[in-house]
């Protein structure tokens, strides 16, 4: 009767247990990643009253069962259901992080590394990314910097919001492309002015600059030249106010040009007007408002093919001398240095402008001046006049943004560097020249046409995604991405051998497997990690509940065990009354 109380007792005992499990279990029915436990029960011990024995040949007896009286049960195993997915739970949250597959994220206090399926991740003050419940560091794997890949070596931990990651540093532009349609019938292209082309690009500190070019027509159709106006900073300034501001004494064609610097003569036709109003003195001579507003009238003098000298004249000697409108070719010196004054302040010309002119027409009567010839410092661009494809720009497809990288100041002989930009090479082979009703469409764009030496602007981090392979990378708002590392998981032959450590956290054991400090990519067993979800824990109620029940019966019968002996007792101590 004393063996059937202690199994009882050791009945009530384990059933406990059980029921400790099983109270467990319900209450982290809401813990993320928990993993369900359950226990087996087992015999205690077995006390053996007879032993068996064997058949008797000789007597003819049969052999009889050993005689063995139970001591009561015991808790076998507790073992957790480590490799039952749990359902997942949406929380729009980047940094929670769902692993399906039977890998474990790898977490440390700084001493120690742990184990855990519970992805809900944050990032602390020092850009760590860390668990949100105890701040332990998530372990990963580095960029390498010479190779901007993945370095799979001992894990550490993953600080992806530090400074340098921030910001993504600026480059300057190295390419660029011209598209569009070149229209020949386009009569900005025929003005002095010309068509206008703008092209965006970036230093290598990340400023951002517009060069302006001008695309001019000539008498022959389909040729055409191409210069460089101005570059203008991101305020609008013109170059001169913001490159030009150290280089004293420097012009724009000082520090960056296109085509050859010694320039080429083009053929070309513009017509322009006197800057001030103007009339005419019958057809003799021409009259101009200077800058203080008053009436001046000047003589024409030119050097006919004759060699002789042709003169326009409104009064005194020779002015019935009638010269309606005259060409003067000013490739000869005396001719040039004659008409100097007369064209500067007449038609507003600078010095460096008049210089380039070459060949000019002036009307008497109406005012006006046509330039046939001028100086170009810039580039010759060609157009197949039959199919209108482009044929070449300074005779290939390219031409140079070309920036000087010194300048010595003429006058105190100083020299300064323009090292933050990088010559721009422009590519043209994708313009055309076709009829679009006397409209251009040509346009010029920063970068190849596959998108590479575009430059850029200092960029700031604008967001982090962490992709199924637990590669993580930041995009900024300079549109460039960057990888700043990938997340490492563990994996072991036996993870229900796995210790429970608290706080969602395992602990390798001898019977789960060593970790090896180093880890492996997620993908590379099947698995793959979802951002945005965690994974609930894999309690099942209803089985609970139905354990709960049972186990409460179970522990209900061992107590009557121990009732019915104490009865028992009872009774043997009666019988010496």
């Amino acid at each position: 009767m004393m063996r059937s109380m202690y199994a009882g007792v050791a009945g009530l005992k384990t059933h406990q247990t059980k029921m400790d499990v099983i109270g467990n279990n319900v209450a982290n029915v809401n813990t993320v990643a928990y993993k369900s436990s359950s226990i087996t029960f087992s015999e205690l011990m077995y006390q053996t009253t007879q032993k068996s024995s064997g058949p008797n040949a000789l007597t003819g007896t049969g052999g009889t069962n050993a005689r063995q009286i139970g001591l009561g049960v015991q808790s076998a195993a507790i073992s957790t259901a480590i490799g039952t997915q749990g359902a997942t739970q949406t929380t729009g949250n980047p940094f929670d992080i769902c692993i399906t597959g039977d890998s474990f994220f790898i977490v440390s206090d700084g001493s120690n590394n742990f184990f855990t399926r519970a992805g809900a991740f944050n990032v602390d003050a020092n850009g760590n990314l860390v668990m949100s419940s105890n701040g332990y560091n998530v372990m990963g794997w580095q960029v390498d910097t010479q190779t901007n890949t993945i370095k799979e070596d001992t894990v550490s931990a993953l600080r992806i919001m530090s400074a340098e990651n921030m910001t993504y540093e600026p480059e300057a532009t190295s390419k660029a492309y011209v598209s569009g349609i070149m229209d020949k019938n386009d009569e900005d292209a025929a003005t002095e002015a010309g068509r206008t082309l703008s092209l965006s690009f970036y230093d290598n500190l990340g400023y951002s600059y517009t060069a302006k070019f001008s695309i001019h027509s000539t008498e022959n159709g389909g040729d055409y030249y191409v210069e460089l106006d101005d570059i203008l900073s991101k305020n609008k300034d013109g170059v001169m106010e913001s490159i030009l501001k150290n280089y004293p004494g420097a012009e724009l064609k000082d520090i960056v040009s296109i085509g050859d610097p010694a320039g080429f003569s083009a053929s070309v036709s513009f017509t322009k007007n006197l800057v001030s109003s103007a009339n005419t003195t019958g057809n003799t001579g021409l009259s101009y408002k200077d800058g203080d507003g008053n009436v001046q009238t000047f003589d024409y003098t030119s050097v006919g093919a004759d060699g002789t000298t042709r003169v326009a004249k409104t009064e005194g000697e020779g002015a019935n001398t009638t010269v309606i409108s005259y060409t003067y070719d000013l490739t000869d010196t005396t001719v040039k240095n004659s008409m100097k004054e007369v064209i500067m302040g007449a038609y507003g010309y600078s010095e460096e402008e008049y210089n380039e002119l070459n060949n000019i027409t002036i009307d008497v009567t109406s005012g006006t001046m046509n330039v046939n010839n001028k100086n170009v410092q810039g580039s010759r661009l060609v157009y197949n006049t039959n199919n209108g494809y482009f044929t070449s720009i300074d005779g290939g497809n390219t031409i140079t943004l070309d920036f000087q990288k010194t300048y010595t100041n003429p006058d105190t002989n100083v020299t300064y560097t323009l090292e933050q930009f990088s010559d721009i090479e422009i590519d043209w082979s994708t313009s055309n020249m076709y009829n679009n009703s006397g409209t251009s469409t040509i346009t010029a764009v920063n970068g190849d046409t596959d998108g590479l030496g575009t430059g850029r602007k200092l960029g700031q981090m604008s967001g982090v995604t962490i992709q199924t392979n637990g590669m993580i990378y930041a995009s900024y708002d300079n549109g460039m991405t960057q990888l700043l590392g990938q997340i490492a998981v563990a994996s072991f032959s036996n993870p229900a051998g796995l210790e429970k450590a608290g706080d969602n956290l395992y602990k390798a054991s001898l019977n789960s497997g060593e970790f090896d400090g180093v880890g492996i990519d997620i993908t590379s067993g099947g698995g793959y990690m979802t951002t945005g979800v965690l994974e609930m824990s894999n309690v099942d109620l209803s089985s609970e509940f139905t354990e709960m029940i049972t186990t409460q019966r179970g522990f209900q019968a061992n107590s009557r065990i121990i009732t019915v002996s104490d009865t028992m007792l009872e009774e043997l101590v009666n019988l010496k009354r």
